[in-house]
């Protein structure tokens, strides 16, 4: 009888090192779902929850300028960082027509929306009112001769554009952008790119 329950054990131990799932339990409550994503090494790979990826602009930290060049193109750096003016009319999203929300190149923060969105006739892209006033801080700009009123993203402290009062009605606002400064996502990549709660802006228009 000894014999049998010492084999019956020996088995047991045989089985849970080849299969750790019968002696692991998971705890189903605690457990969140991960993806996967490459690092810089790309010998090792890291699991990050997707809830973290999907509020990363929420807790976004500006690294040093070394890295911002390493991730933005010239021009990008020059608009954000050195309140840089890109060319009026040769940009990227000037004469863009297509329905989705513009966050800050730099952190990833909701900024605009293309329902907002209209064609000032400037050359660079315009904006009625922010989808995330929150996310937007403006200054006071005295570089050139008038005053302007700069726009920058809270988070990233990206330079942006300019703010004017001389839009349409009814914020009678024109919020005037560099393209460079901007990321665009179309609505139908909201939802895989971490922007879901606002496909709702684009279900009632």
């Amino acid at each position: 009888m000894k014999v049998l329950i010492v084999s019956i054990g020996l088995l047991f131990l045989v089985l849970g090192f080849q299969y750790p799932g019968i002696t692991q339990q998971e705890d189903k409550g605690i457990m969140k779902k991960t993806k996967v994503v490459k690092t810089s090494d790309k010998n090792t790979m890291n699991t990050i929850p997707e809830e973290t990826q999907r509020t990363s602009w929420k807790n976004y930290k500006k690294p040093d300028d070394a890295m911002l060049k390493k991730k933005l193109t010239p021009l990008q750096f020059e608009v954000t960082q050195h309140e840089g003016t890109e060319p009026a009319f040769h940009n990227e999203y000037n004469e863009n027509k297509r329905s989705g929300i513009y966050v800050d190149i730099v952190s990833g923060e909701p900024l605009f929306s293309s329902i907002d969105k209209y064609n000032s006739g400037t050359g660079w892209p315009s904006f009625i009112k922010p989808i995330e006033p929150d996310n937007i801080i403006t200054r006071q700009d005295k570089k050139l001769l008038s005053m302007r009123t700069e726009v920058r993203s809270k988070r990233g402290d990206s330079h942006l554009g300019h703010v004017f009062p001389d839009g349409p009605q009814p914020t009678g606002l024109r919020y005037c952008m560099n393209s460079a400064a901007l990321r665009f996502i179309p609505k139908e990549d909201l939802e895989k790119e971490g922007y879901g709660e606002y496909k709702i802006l684009f279900e009632k228009n």
